[in-house]
């Protein structure tokens, strides 16, 4: 999924997947003006589709692969 150099506000755990309530990790603001939210997997999924309809794609997907600062030592 590609996305622009527009600027976004950080994605929290507030934000949340229209598909299926999920923690959302790709925000796509439509041509149309509206705005949809999507897990990491119906991102993947739909990501053909939301391409043609997109203004912009914010994918921050890249977070699911980061271990957090208060992990364990051995799981860093």
């Amino acid at each position: 999924m590609t996305t622009t150099a527009l600027a976004h506000d950080p994605m929290t755990a507030a934000d949340r997947c229209d598909r299926c309530g999920a923690q959302a990790y790709v925000r796509v603001l439509l041509s149309s003006g509206g705005e949809l939210l999507f897990c990491g997997h119906h991102g993947r999924e739909h990501r053909d589709a939301l391409q043609g309809v997109a203004r912009d794609i914010q994918d921050e997907t890249r977070k699911l692969a980061t271990t957090p600062a208060t992990a364990p030592s051995d799981e860093r």
